[in-house]
């Protein structure tokens, strides 16, 4: 099963290339962007035996790999959930 998760800088850590970006946007003319987060896109192929045990899974792999749970929030989606 294809799992998707992403993880984000948590709220209130200071996000430097999401400040350097939404800077950028606001010079090129976007003035209605705020609060950019910069984060991370993994795409995994999970051999599971049902859609719980594959969120079982990627939720295990998140906390101890994929993201910092100090620092970072994840989400993620299994695929024909």
């Amino acid at each position: 099963m294809q799992v998707r998760v992403f993880v984000t800088p948590r709220k209130g850590i200071l996000d430097p290339q999401g400040r350097a970006v939404e800077h950028s946007l606001k010079s090129l003319g976007f003035k209605s962007v705020s609060d950019v987060k910069i984060g991370k896109y993994v795409v995994l192929e999970v051999a599971a035996k049902s859609a719980a045990d594959a969120r079982e899974q990627a939720h295990k792999m998140c906390e101890r790999l994929l993201a910092n749970p100090l620092i970072e929030d994840y989400t993620f989606e299994v695929e024909g959930e």
